[in-house]
């Protein structure tokens, strides 16, 4: 598992976290987007391929910021409902997504019945869960028998070298780009400390078959900067 020393400051309270993204919330997309080197937007395509969207389906899209996640589900015909805990994110997302229905949402007290969910995805916020085990739970919870989860998030690059380079770009150049673009750099201090700080691809995957998901696996992407797993009810 992939362990790094975790700064002080990453022992924050949801309300905190939450605040950090009330900040940022106006230009979250274009700095994701800036900060990721345009990857973020393949990112979010093949978290949309690996969810298999259908028409008629009812999907949780959780941590879904300012909806930008959540729009290709409903062009797909389904009924998503993009849940966030931000409600800086929430309003921006509602500005620009008005057809969209979002919710305000504790993933770790979500505000829906058991088994209700064809699918749940989560986007780049189950690290900032300040329980992740129960997160999962949660999700398991309020999908059907036989409904799948979808997990985009940051991971551990599989090639040493290219690991290094990145681990030195989180720690040094990301900060940097980030004081020169976001409105709050402390913000992404933090995301780069959260990163180090999460479970390599295997390490989540046993956390999601403690929670109850089976058949949990994973795919690579940008050589394991980011992984996609993917597991069933």
């Amino acid at each position: 598992m992939h362990r790094a020393n975790q700064r002080a400051d990453l022992d924050r309270n949801p309300d905190e976290v939450s605040g950090m993204f009330d900040e940022v919330a106006p230009r979250y997309d274009l700095v994701n987007d800036l900060l990721s080197l345009g990857q973020d937007r393949h990112w979010r395509a093949q978290t949309v391929a690996a969810v298999r969207p259908r028409s008629g389906e009812r999907i949780l899209d959780l941590a879904a910021g300012t909806g930008t996640s959540s729009r290709p589900f409903a062009d797909a015909g389904a009924f998503v409902v993009p849940a966030d805990l931000s409600a800086g994110m929430l309003t921006v997302g509602k500005q620009r997504q008005p057809q969209l229905a979002f919710v305000n949402a504790d993933a770790l007290a979500l505000p829906f019945a058991d088994g209700v969910f064809d699918a749940v995805t989560i986007s780049f916020g189950l690290r900032n869960v300040e329980d992740v085990p129960g997160a999962l739970a949660e999700l398991h919870r309020v999908s059907r028998p036989g409904g799948r989860i979808v997990v985009c998030e940051f991971s551990t690059p599989t090639w040493k070298p290219f690991r290094d380079v990145y681990r030195n770009y989180l720690v040094q150049a990301l900060p940097r780009i980030a004081s020169l673009s976001s409105s709050n750099p402390v913000a992404y201090d933090y995301l780069a400390d959260s990163i180090l700080a999460w479970p390599d691809q295997r390490g989540l995957a046993a956390r999601m078959t403690a929670a109850g998901w089976r058949a949990v696996g994973w795919k690579n992407l940008t050589g394991g900067v980011v992984a996609l797993h993917r597991g069933y009810r």
